[in-house]
């Protein structure tokens, strides 16, 4: 096909889908399940999507099924909706773009200008997906557990405060953009609040006038219900996990995660008991969104935009992008349909194999979202309907009106659909045609002409963005000793969480059973260090109280900067000990005024394990009185164990403090830095906090950088090197 006529069978077609590639198992997503069954009660209870027959045959009795499970279902639960009928909670149904931020994003906050950029935020969301309805503002994970903060703090800790985000709240609200908050439920081992959990939420909703609560981890909080409504009337609770039935009532979405769709489109079982009830499909690793699109569009239900997956990159390519924006603008313009009880799931049989087609009805109006499963174009006749004289027919992902086909009273409804994409078709009372619809098929045809088959996986490349300086002595200066130059080998070990750890690759969910979540894995780096002299002590209270007389250091952004420190003086017998609540530049202006500049991981890791790649500074085993072994959180003298010293010299590398490293790394979204060390704090109860305690020599944690109220924590402090 030459490139002239290759883009207008991409603009003709709404999509958009793939030319060579495709990730293996988003293809194999819709035809893994394959039904041929009885419709019993026991299957639509278990099922989140209640799958659909094979068989075009055993349709009618499937949807006879479906509508007979459904009033049963709702008379076991003595069901009514009334909740969702309520003027306060109506802005559910509509809310079928749910966009998940990092608030450490940059493109969420600018920390160099010390500005949020929501309006930046909201207008890239219009351009690249249609626009966003709601956004989830996730705060604490995976930073948590490097200090005893607890969730509720890091959005107390965020730039500005509560009174930023209140601010943050207002731009989203001035575009009809709700705000959910995030809730840990596993966040049992930080600090404490003197009080409720749920107490700690009322007051962070009502200090931002957040919309609803995402319920990490959890399927649902029905206890939680009375305190919201008795805050005020409209607020959302939506989990992560499938929601069962008889929680519906109170609570108005949920995710659609891991759901598993048949090879003939079935139906969300939540979707179709509550019409108004908002699932958003999710597939965070994928590649490949087809399966959740298409489940989604069938269903008339919304999306999770998440590309920002806790500090790794996996961005949309520009083909779901462009069948997502076409989805979003049909699913707002008729919500009404997609919210009410015209649905018939597979409505009829297409004209074309590995096609399917269901239909939403109105007074006046009758829609039908199509859907390509198969793994190439179609093109042709996909259906046809008989013609009503009163009516029009407009082809909605094209946005054009359809006049040509009219044969012994039907109209034929052609189209081109790219391998998975969809189709929308659309007939509708003359009556009913005005201005808003005019405008509404004008902005589909403008979209339509941005359609594209392009699946090129969008890369953001991690980029070193500070550390590449020198400092250079004849000698090593006082209070340092000499690491000498070497050609190694090293070896990195992290916990495999979701953060990763320099890669943007998700190790552990590829196939490989020796990279599973939360298992150590290494990384091996070939490096070439050159001669340095590195501190043999971390800088002490004592160190940096010198700096700041000698050099007047005054950090633009006072918050949480020596917290530890009362009305600016050093806590009694707390003088040799390591400096905390300092960030990377803090540390950084300390060591320029010395003269000297922050390591590099490498550095540090052969400066405390030595020629012969110690595990510890000491040896290969822990061993008692060699390092700070607490875990709540209270240092120590910075020589308080001279038995834990490194081969070349070095005093407390283990288990006092994290220690800053010098390389900042980003990807252009994700700021984060190595931090090293280990410390004295270590938070109990989940799995998802960062780790803590005393740590190997070539243990590294990943610490996602946002601003200095963040980046300022009780564990973390650093010391200083020197090139020779």
């Amino acid at each position: 096909m030459n490139p002239i006529n290759r883009r207008k069978f991409v603009k003709d077609s709404f999509a958009v889908g793939v030319a060579s590639f495709i990730s293996i198992n988003s293809l194999e997503a819709f035809n893994s399940v394959t039904q041929s069954f009885a419709f019993d009660d026991e299957m639509m209870d278990k099922n989140d999507i209640i799958p659909a027959p094979d068989d075009p045959t055993q349709w009618q009795a499937w949807r006879e099924a479906l509508h007979s499970w459904k009033k049963k279902k709702q008379a076991q639960l003595n069901y009514n909706g009334e909740s969702y009928r309520s003027e306060a909670f109506q802005w559910v149904s509509s809310d079928f773009a749910c966009c998940f931020i990092m608030m450490c994003d940059e493109e969420f906050y600018d920390y160099r200008k010390g500005e949020y950029k929501i309006n930046q935020l909201i207008g890239d969301g219009k351009q690249q997906y249609g626009g966003y309805d709601s956004v989830v503002l996730w705060h604490a994970y995976p930073r948590i557990g490097l200090d005893d903060r607890n969730q509720f703090d890091f959005y107390r800790h965020q730039p500005y405060g509560l009174a930023g985000l209140k601010n943050v709240g207002d731009q989203f609200h001035r575009n009809n953009i709700k705000v959910f908050i995030n809730y840990n439920p596993w966040d049992t081992g930080t600090r404490r609040d003197q009080k409720s959990d749920i107490d700690s939420l009322i007051t962070i909703i009502k200090s931002m006038d957040a919309d609803g609560i995402f319920l990490d981890t959890m399927r649902d909080a029905p206890t939680f219900r009375e305190k919201l409504d008795a805050l005020k009337t409209g607020l959302v609770m939506e989990g992560e996990q499938a929601l069962p039935l008889e929680h519906i009532q109170s609570h108005h979405a949920s995710w659609a995660q891991d759901f598993q769709d048949s090879k003939v489109p079935g139906v969300y079982r939540n979707k179709w008991f509550e019409r108004c009830h908002m699932q958003h499909a999710i597939d965070r690793w994928g590649n490949d969104k087809t399966a959740q699109l298409q489940t989604a569009w069938m269903n008339g239900s919304g999306i999770m935009i998440w590309e920002n997956v806790f500090g790794q990159w996996i961005g949309w390519n520009e083909r779901d992008k462009a069948i997502y924006r076409a989805m979003y603008g049909v699913q707002h313009h008729f919500v009404g349909l997609f919210s009410g009880d015209g649905w018939t799931p597979l409505s009829e049989e297409s004209l074309v194999s590995g096609v399917y087609i269901s239909s939403w009805e109105s007074e006046g109006i009758q829609l039908w979202t199509l859907v390509n499963r198969n793994k190439f174009p179609v093109k042709g006749v996909l259906m046809r309907t008989k013609v009503n004289g009163e009516r029009r027919y407009f082809d909605l992902t094209k946005g054009e009106e359809i006049t040509n086909g009219l044969e012994n009273g039907t109209i034929s409804f052609p189209e081109n659909i790219y391998c998975r994409g969809i189709a929308c078709f659309l007939s509708i009372a003359k009556t009913k045609i005005d201005g808003d619809f005019n405008n509404f098929l004008a902005k589909q045809k403008r979209l339509s002409m941005l359609a594209t088959d392009d699946i090129t996986i969008p890369i953001k490349n991690i980029q070193l963005i500070r550390g590449k300086e020198t400092v250079k002595h004849r000698a090593p200066l006082k209070g340092m000793v000499e690491v000498p130059a070497a050609s190694l080998t090293l070896y990195m070990e992290y916990t495999v969480r979701e953060v990763g750890a320099y890669s943007n690759i998700q190790e552990y969910i590829i196939g490989d059973e020796t990279r599973k979540q939360f298992s150590p894995f290494l990384i091996t780096k070939q490096v070439e260090i050159k001669r340095f002299a590195i501190d043999e002590t971390p800088v002490t209270n004592a160190q940096f109280m010198e700096f700041i007389d000698r050099s007047g250091h005054k950090p633009r952004f006072q918050e949480n900067f020596l917290k530890h420190w009362a009305d600016g003086k050093i806590p009694s017998g707390k003088e040799d000990h390591p400096v905390v609540y300092v960030d990377l530049e803090d540390a950084g202006a300390y060591a320029k005024w010395a003269k000297k500049r922050l390591p590099s991981e490498e550095e540090w890791q052969f400066a405390a394990q030595g020629v012969n790649a110690l595990n510890y500074p000491w040896g290969n085993k822990v061993e008692e009185n060699k390092c700070n072994q607490n875990t709540n959180g209270e240092t120590t003298a910075v020589k308080a164990f001279p038995g834990g010293i490194s081969p070349f010299g070095c005093y407390d590398m283990c288990g006092n403090t994290w220690e800053w490293t010098g390389n900042e790394y980003s990807d252009g979204r994700t700021r984060f830095v190595m931090l090293k060390g280990g410390s004295c704090y270590k938070a109990k109860g989940s799995v998802w906090y960062m780790d803590g305690g005393p740590q190997k020599n070539n243990f590294i944690a990943k610490m996602l950088l946002m601003w200095p109220g963040l980046d300022r924590c009780s564990t973390v402090g650093f010391r200083c090197v020197v090139d020779l």
